[in-house]
This record gives structure tokens, sequence and C-alpha cells, in this order.
């Protein structure tokens, strides 16, 4: 499930992004590319997610710890310094436009790679995430 919300999420992103650099990026370049950026965010982590392996596994980490911190940057400027971005992104006002699942969905991810690494027997054991999720 949580792999078809990323993939969901990167296809909306990616339109999003892909409309708005297509017909007005000079109007609001930075955010565009924002969206652009996490739309790229979303689709690493979505493979990364449906893969198993310790490769995979540091590249969800990442991408999702990635997409965090880029939700909670952007979040915190667009509210308190909202002429900074004169058009919404998708993690504007923390994912506002999308019910807040922006902000919601890399906490998920990672609560998810650590139960699935505990799993595995950790990094540490030589593992990551177990192939195929464990099945």
């Amino acid at each position: 499930m949580l792999v078809a919300v990323y993939a969901v999420f990167a296809l909306a992103a990616g339109a999003r992004a892909g409309v708005q650099i297509a017909t007005k990026f000079s109007d609001a370049p930075v955010a565009y590319l924002l969206s652009a950026l996490a739309a790229a965010v979303y689709v690493l982590a979505t493979v990364a997610l449906a893969r198993g392996g310790r490769t995979s596994f540091r590249i969800a980490v990442a991408a999702c710890s990635t997409e965090l911190a880029g939700v909670l940057v952007v979040g915190t400027l667009t509210v308190t310094d909202a002429a900074a971005f004169p058009d919404e992104t998708v993690w504007s006002m923390f994912g506002r436009d999308y019910g807040f699942v922006p902000l919601v969905l890399p906490v998920l991810g990672l609560l998810w790679l650590r139960r699935t690494a505990r799993e595995g027997g950790g990094a540490s054991a030589g593992g990551g995430r177990p192939v195929n999720g464990g099945v």
C-alpha cells in the first residue's frame, strides 16, 4: 500500500510540475522546480521501496529523509514567508493541497523501513531490508 501511495504521488507531483514548467515557468521557477524535485524524490522512493536488498533500503531511507526535510523546510518557509513562493509547490504549507499526505508519507515510510530492517536482521547484520519485503 505504501509503495502504491508513493507511486500516485510521483505521478501527481510529476504531472503538476510538468504542467507548471511547460505553461508558466517564468511566474515562479523556484516553486515549480521544487515540485519537480518532489516528483523525482517520490519516484526514487517508489522504486527503492518496491525493491529489496541493502542498496534499495539505503536509497529508500535517503529518499524518505530528503522528502521529510523538503516538506518541513518548504512548509515552514511558505508559512513564514509566503511572498518567497508566488505559487504553490507540492510541499507548500506542509502539503495542504494534498491533504497533508506529503508530511505524513515520509514518516510512515521511515517507520516501515525501520520495522522491515529489524525483521531482516538490520543493516549491521548484512541485510537492510529483506529481498521482496520479506515475502
